[in-house]
């Protein structure tokens, strides 16, 4: 059976729900605090409660939090078309004019780090520090996937191998989503470290994912990534991607992360000029704030409140 989307996201907890419209598409988020915006965009095969530690650990230390649902997943709508990245930025610069800022601390989680990436490359304004969790930066992740698609399959756990198998029609829907959304636990715990995740934590996210359209629709920035390099929108994503990131950058990685080598992503450092700070989360996979959230959110607020984060 499907599940409501209202039941499945308005998760209780010290925050509020509420819709947001911007870029012509409503939004689902969850808010909580006041100070300045740390605005929270998750990944792949999750919605906004990935965030749930840091909904407590910023507002506390003063900042106000808000988690979004990515178009297509959650609450936010699920429109036919627009799963690209310019697109997906364009959604988050949105919600930052429409919560009222000129500009946000931008924090985002594999697919949610491939959107701050390209905010910062297309919306540089809207992107005062960016923090990159579990990802590449997207032409090392592009050219990781395609310069050897044998290996990437064979590799089993790595994201190719899963993005690789996504391209087919129909049938990758229908594995997320049988049994209870059983693939959904299967994901998550191929790509964490032992013992994440609980009991609780998979049946909330096999819940998100059978919600009407959420499978296919998270399918779909999937085909647009592998299927875009010789399309003329992927050509002119790839030429505007080289624009060095001005943005202070923090980039956090499990340093058991089978899913985003560590060594893949940490090659990022070459296309951000701006201050840029690497940080292995020991004992972590590819989910360290949700696997090792005090240690993601002390290394998070501290580089917040420096003023000046070393390069």
């Amino acid at each position: 059976m499907a599940a409501s989307a209202d039941t499945a996201v308005q998760i209780d907890g010290p925050w509020t729900h509420r819709s947001v419209t911007a870029n012509g598409t409503r939004f689902h988020v969850a808010e909580a605090g006041d100070g300045p915006l740390v605005l929270l965009l998750h990944g792949f095969p999750e919605f906004w409660w990935a965030w749930r530690h840091q909904m407590v650990s910023l507002p506390a230390a003063g900042y106000r939090a808000v988690a979004t649902d990515l178009r297509g997943f959650g609450g936010s709508d699920k429109p036919p078309r627009g799963y690209d990245l310019v697109t997906a930025a364009a959604d988050a610069a949105g919600l930052i004019r429409a919560l009222g800022e000129a500009n946000a601390v931008v924090v985002g989680h594999d697919w949610g780090g491939l959107v701050a990436w390209t905010l910062a490359a297309y919306f540089p304004k809207a992107a005062r520090r960016l923090g990159i969790v579990s990802m590449a930066h997207p032409l090392r992740m592009r050219a990781a996937v395609l310069s050897s698609p044998v290996a990437a399959i064979t590799s089993g756990r790595r994201r190719g191998a899963y993005s690789l198998t996504y391209q087919l029609p129909l049938l990758p829907e229908r594995q997320l989503v049988k049994n209870g959304a059983s693939e959904i636990g299967r994901l998550l715990s191929d790509w964490s470290a032992p013992g994440w995740p609980d009991e609780e934590a998979a049946s909330v996210y096999r819940r998100a994912m059978r919600i009407p359209s959420v499978a296919h629709s998270a399918l779909e920035y999937h085909r647009w990534f592998l299927r875009s390099p010789l399309r003329p929108d992927g050509i002119r994503y790839a030429r505007h991607m080289r624009v060095p990131i001005q943005a202070p950058t923090l980039h956090l990685h499990g340093a058991l992360d089978p899913c985003v080598p560590a060594r893949v992503a940490r090659s990022a450092a070459r296309y951000v000029e701006a201050p840029y700070r690497w940080k292995l989360i020991d004992g972590a996979g590819h989910f360290p704030h949700e696997e090792r959230p005090a240690t993601f959110d002390t290394e998070l607020i501290g580089w917040l409140a420096d003023p000046e984060p070393e390069r």
